[in-house]
């Protein structure tokens, strides 16, 4: 009869389980801008108001890892530490975007029925890209991956972009034409910017988190001409053969 001690599987640390929260949190952020997204391409009115629960369930999870982060950091290893401290920023980020994504649903329910086409068009795509941005986000920090987070701060000069067409068309209004909703389809057009904001400070975090360096040498590293970056990896080559 053998003798060997059975292993009893050890519960989930608290470090482990704060780390889980965010990446549900950034999980939570990305559903919300596809949410607004859907929501505004189709005039849906439940998919808008779903962003409030959304929103509540973002507040939920900022105040457990608050509350965690707080209670857990004195306890656990240096690297752990910097990492429960990626957590709160992160999870102060995403907060705000609920919020903020939030703010769009109410300016979109309160212009319903009353959207020009191409503000429903620029207005779905902005909440497209940030949906995009905020998937990117999650996988950056859940995989370590500096490559993904530098295609977030990539994509905001798109919702940049975005923004100042929306700008544009209701506030200097070259044509002059009549224009209805203006002032819901500006405060739509700033909240999904802001959001973009947002999703870009967390990839900058995660560059400095995962590399050590500051989101200007990161992207000099990924900015540098093909001739360079075939130098590299001839480079990389050989010292692997050696």
């Amino acid at each position: 009869m053998s003798t060997a001690p059975i292993e009893i599987p050890q519960s989930e640390s608290q470090h482990s389980r704060l780390v889980k929260c965010t990446i549900e949190a950034c999980h939570l952020a990305k559903e919300a801008a596809g949410a607004a997204a859907e929501g505004i391409a189709t005039g849906s009115i439940p998919l808008l108001s779903s962003l409030r629960q959304r929103e509540k369930e973002l507040d939920n999870l900022d105040r457990e890892i608050d509350a965690g982060v707080t209670a857990t950091i004195t306890q656990v290893s240096e690297p752990e530490a910097r990492e429960l401290l990626a957590c709160m920023k992160f999870m102060i980020g995403l907060e705000r975007i609920g919020d903020l994504l939030l703010s769009f649903a109410n300016s979109a329910q309160a212009a319903a029925g009353r959207l020009d086409p191409q503000d429903v068009r620029d207005l779905t795509q902005m909440a497209t890209v940030l949906e995009k941005m905020l998937t990117d986000v999650g996988d950056s920090f859940s995989g370590r991956d500096v490559k993904k987070a530098v295609d977030v701060l990539r994509a905001d000069a798109e919702m940049d972009r975005m923004r100042n067409l929306v700008f544009l068309r209701h506030i200097e209004n070259p044509e002059n034409i009549a224009r209805q909703a203006s002032l819901q389809v500006i405060f739509m057009t700033q909240s999904l910017e802001r959001a973009g904001d947002h999703a870009k400070n967390l990839a900058e975090e995660v560059c400095h988190f995962v590399s050590g360096h500051t989101v200007r040498h990161v992207l000099m590293a990924y900015d540098k001409p093909i001739e360079q970056l075939f130098i590299d990896w001839l480079r990389t080559r050989d010292e692997e053969k050696r």
